[in-house]
């Protein structure tokens, strides 16, 4: 994986085959067939764990912070690691593109850990009296879709980080006006 992630940055993921990959390992492609059974395969198990990665430097959120404040700050992080990555890893949003019309398992276990994070963001402010909801795992999933249009990279690359940065805001007021209030949803 290592090398494939080394020959997407440098050509691009359209650009660079398992052929290519296999010469640079000294091997032939069914080699790398063998563990990737397809180049979506591969890129899928990339994305995967960078995903993971960095979704696990959101987990420990143990600030004092109260259930509002922690659910904005976690959205608004969220949405600079993925701006930061964009930057650093410009490649991650060419596969998401050339792999689109795929429903990889990497996307679904994205959506699954951030829902996982909201879940229990909304599950400590239900804990802590300042959230009202009877299913957090269900809310967790619209809470989830609300944040889109500050999670996903294609809005990321056609908005400004000012312009993201108080859209992120407003969702968050948005998300905790509605979770603060006892009204069954």
């Amino acid at each position: 994986m290592a090398t494939a992630e080394t020959l997407f940055r440098q050509r691009g993921v359209a650009k660079s085959s398992i052929a290519d990959i296999a010469h640079e390992l000294g091997m032939s492609p069914a080699n790398v067939f063998k563990h990737f059974g397809s180049k979506a395969v591969l890129v899928d198990a990339i994305c995967d764990r960078h995903i993971s990665r960095m979704i696990e430097r959101f987990t420990p959120f143990d600030e004092p912070l109260p259930a509002p404040d922690r659910l904005a700050r976690v959205a608004c992080k969220l949405m600079e690691a993925h701006l930061q990555d964009l930057r650093d890893n410009p490649f991650f949003l060419e596969m998401i593109f050339v792999m689109s019309d795929a429903d990889l398992p990497s996307g679904r276990h994205y959506e699954e850990l951030v829902q996982n994070l909201f879940r229990d963001l909304i599950r400590q402010g239900v804990e802590s009296g300042v959230y009202h909801c009877s299913d957090c795992a269900e809310t967790s999933r619209h809470v989830a879709a609300a944040f889109v249009s500050v999670l996903h990279p294609v809005f990321l690359v056609n908005s400004g980080e000012e312009e993201l940065l108080q859209r992120c805001a407003g969702i968050a007021g948005l998300v905790n006006a509605a979770l603060q209030n006892p009204l069954e949803k």
